[in-house]
């Protein structure tokens, strides 16, 4: 039986006044690919970031791979130990939609100085991985380039890769063609199914629905820091309550 990899128990994460996330439980288990779609404002990349300890949740709780990352205590979030964050911050990878490269480092410097500073593995070790990546990701002859001699695609494809370099056990995307042109949509699409071919758990909080639909193995829809409806690809777009409908129709003009 797959075991999970990520739980989430009634997440809360107010910014002021403004309640963004009101109370958002769920769960993806080891190989699941989860997309999280819903209109703008509703809370999504708050979830990524508090999912990913950019954020801190103001209440509830957090578990990556049956370890608890943060619980609810007295009303408050209280938050692991440093050491044990450090641990646990290596079952996930995550992937901006701006890409976030350093443009001071060439490609494979982009790649090769986590697993070097984080993971505390030799230079070789590091450049053999990333070496290997980048030959997987279609990039092996732009491993010299800084990264504003890329496309966006290319741009993207090398920050999945970084990602990738600390051997995540989770692999969370925050919108990650949002800033591409269509062709280059395509080019970063193709990686993640791929990823998804060879079982890699994702999470990923998308526009792009066909993609969804192809690729999840279940979707949730937000709006208003809540989830309105979650189901897998055919329950969602065979039966989408009216909301869920009216925004499917809405973003594949049908």
């Amino acid at each position: 039986m797959s075991r999970n990899f990520l739980e989430i128990n009634h997440m809360k994460k107010s910014f002021g006044d403004l309640e963004v996330i009101k109370d958002i439980s769920l769960t993806v288990k080891e190989g699941e690919v989860v997309s999280i779609i819903g209109p703008s404002g509703s809370g999504k990349s708050t979830l990524l970031r508090c999912a990913t300890m950019l954020e801190k949740m103001d209440g509830g709780e957090l578990s990556f791979l049956g370890e608890k990352a943060a619980h609810e205590e007295n009303g408050r979030c209280v938050y692991a130990s440093r050491a044990d964050l450090k641990r646990i911050h290596k079952h996930f990878g995550l992937v901006f939609q701006s890409f976030n490269l350093f443009p001071h480092y060439s490609v494979l410097k982009n790649i090769i100085d986590a697993p070097m500073t984080v993971d505390g593995i030799s230079r070789k070790e590091a450049e053999a991985r990333a070496e290997k990546l980048l030959a997987q990701l279609g990039l092996s002859d732009k491993k010299d380039a800084y990264p504003y001699q890329l496309s966006g695609g290319q741009q993207q494809r090398v920050s999945i890769a970084r990602a990738l370099a600390l051997q995540p056990k989770i692999l969370f995307f925050d919108e990650p063609t949002s800033a591409l042109d269509p062709e280059l949509t395509g080019e970063v699409l193709k990686v993640i199914r791929q990823l998804a071919q060879e079982h890699m758990t994702m999470i990923i909080v998308t526009h792009e629905m066909q993609f969804a639909r192809e690729l999840s193995d279940r979707i949730i829809f937000m709006e208003q820091g809540v989830i309105c409806q979650e189901g897998t690809p055919e329950e969602l777009f065979s039966s989408p309550n009216a909301r869920v409908r009216e925004f499917i129709g809405r973003v594949m003009n049908v």
